[in-house]
């Protein structure tokens, strides 16, 4: 019992800084401006980490690398302990693709919640001051998706045919990550 609390705080403390993590490089890749309640939050619980970081890994054709190594380590060290608590421990090669396989799962989970959101916002409160981070987060993956299926009766169906690709998408991830080591923890 006290090995799967152990095990549960470590994930979710651990996945709490990734996706914070993740989020920060996907607003600053997609252009989503920081200056809202989200972007505020990601920088103000994510500074601690990167700023460091940045001192060391520097940025790449303007994106923040910094951000995303530190994901990929801390979701690394996560691993491991988690390993470490396990009947087998993995080797640590197999656990950094492993880790390298859970940050484009986690990205495709951030998109999929991003997905959904701008959706209920768009039927509830379409005017919200969060719809325009939404939306810059979800436009460039729809518009392809738009262009092919134009809206029936009024009604946008693209962000439903991204959430069963991303949905689709998901299940070799999944697959690779079990292949690599990483089913079994």
């Amino acid at each position: 019992m006290l090995l799967q609390i152990l095990h549960f705080l470590i994930e979710t403390l651990a996945a709490f800084f990734v996706y914070l993590l993740l989020a920060r490089f996907h607003f600053q890749w997609l252009r989503v401006p920081f200056r809202n309640q989200v972007g505020e939050f990601v920088v103000a619980t994510t500074n601690w980490i990167v700023q460091p970081a940045r001192r060391v890994i520097p940025p790449l054709a303007g994106l923040d690398l910094a951000s995303v190594v530190a994901a990929w380590l801390l979701q690394l060290i996560a691993l491991v302990l988690l390993a470490a608590l396990g009947p087998s421990a993995p080797g640590i090669a197999s656990l950094a693709v492993v880790a390298l396989i859970d940050l484009v799962r986690f990205s495709l989970y951030i998109l999929s919640f991003a997905v959904v959101v701008q959706a209920v916002l768009s039927w509830v409160n379409p005017e919200t001051p969060l719809g325009p981070v939404f939306d810059a987060l979800t436009r460039p993956f729809l518009r392809p998706l738009r262009r092919v299926l134009p809206p029936i009766a009024n009604v946008d169906l693209s962000p439903l045919v991204l959430l069963i690709v991303l949905q689709v998408l998901l299940i070799p991830i999944w697959y690779l990550r079990v292949l690599s080591g990483g089913g079994t923890f």
